[in-house]
């Protein structure tokens, strides 16, 4: 009987201690990324079936000072005044948007029957709650701007509402989620979908991209899709529905 009491308090005492220790490495590889990325909660069904509402997500903020945006990633970002004013929110709203990247600097997009024509080539599009229920453009993407749309097309207060977003009013691109627990995961380092045409984007330069700061980087952030979580600063915004 000794032993067995013995037995079972040492294995309790080596899960305690695992279990510190998991609590402790992620405690320090969340710590180390607090400058280069941030936790957010999807609020909105604009993203869905690709984020559906109360996951959790990481966005990387560093990764866009040493390369261009990609078709295909998940972006948050801070929208414009015209957004704002599109989506019938307040101009003193502080949370962030999410979206799609759909259209490139330079490139006429056009949406039609049901599908995303770039520069006159369809886009393949998988990942679609459902085919868009509207006609929009064909439009050029300003230079330094994109086009971002909502997976969920038909219930998402987004570019075809709006128009573009400029590229420093990006925060960065969602990487992994982290909750709930049987979705946890990795997003694609790629598009979700092969590029139609070469990059429209001049010579990447990060020399330029480094040394300028963006204000999206220090100032307060506003949201559609996407919440602040509550650390480690009190969030300003609420919760939207896009």
């Amino acid at each position: 009987m000794p032993d067995d009491y013995h037995s079972k308090n040492s294995i309790k005492d080596l899960s305690i201690e695992s279990l510190k220790t998991i609590a402790l490495s992620l405690f320090l590889a969340f710590g180390i990324r607090v400058g280069v990325a941030e936790s957010f909660l999807i609020p909105t069904p604009s993203m869905q079936p690709t984020l559906q509402i109360d996951d959790r997500l990481v966005v990387d903020k560093l990764s866009y000072r040493f390369h261009y945006p990609e078709r295909g990633d998940i972006i948050a970002f801070q929208p414009t005044d015209q957004a704002l004013s599109a989506c019938g929110l307040p101009p003193d709203f502080r949370d962030a948007f999410i979206k799609r990247l759909i259209g490139l600097p330079g490139e006429q997009i056009e949406i039609k029957d049901g599908q995303v024509y770039v520069d006159g080539d369809m886009l393949p599009e998988t990942y679609l709650a459902e085919e868009p229920d509207y006609q929009w453009g064909p439009m050029t993407v300003p230079s330094e701007s994109y086009l971002l749309l909502g997976d969920n097309r038909n219930s998402s207060c987004d570019g075809h509402i709006w128009g573009f977003v400029p590229r420093d009013r990006l925060i960065g691109r969602a990487f992994i989620r982290f909750w709930p627990v049987d979705r946890i995961g990795a997003f694609s380092d790629h598009p979700t979908h092969p590029p139609i045409h070469p990059s429209t984007h001049p010579p990447f330069s990060p020399e330029t991209i480094i040394l300028t700061p963006s204000p999206s980087w220090s100032t307060p952030r506003p949201n559609l899709a996407v919440t602040h979580l509550p650390a480690p600063a009190p969030h300003h915004g609420g919760n939207v529905q896009p």
